[in-house]
């Protein structure tokens, strides 16, 4: 893995004890499961077409601000 970037994040108690528990079944860390669930949704909203208009649009939107 590359250099990382320590994060926060804040969960319902709810939403902490189905992640620990998922974690536990599945005998991995907490933050492995995070993210395992986080390159999931990456990969998901990366190849929906409105997020790749979207991106474009932003992309030329930024470009207008170089000089």
């Amino acid at each position: 893995m590359s250099a990382q970037k320590a994060m926060t994040i804040r969960l319902s108690a709810e939403q902490a004890d189905q992640l620990e528990t998922v974690a536990s079944v599945e005998n991995q860390p907490v933050s492995e499961v995070i993210r395992a669930a986080i390159a999931t949704h990456i990969e998901t909203v990366t190849n929906d077409a409105q997020f790749q208009e979207g991106l474009r649009e932003r992309i030329e939107r930024a470009k207008g601000l170089l000089r």
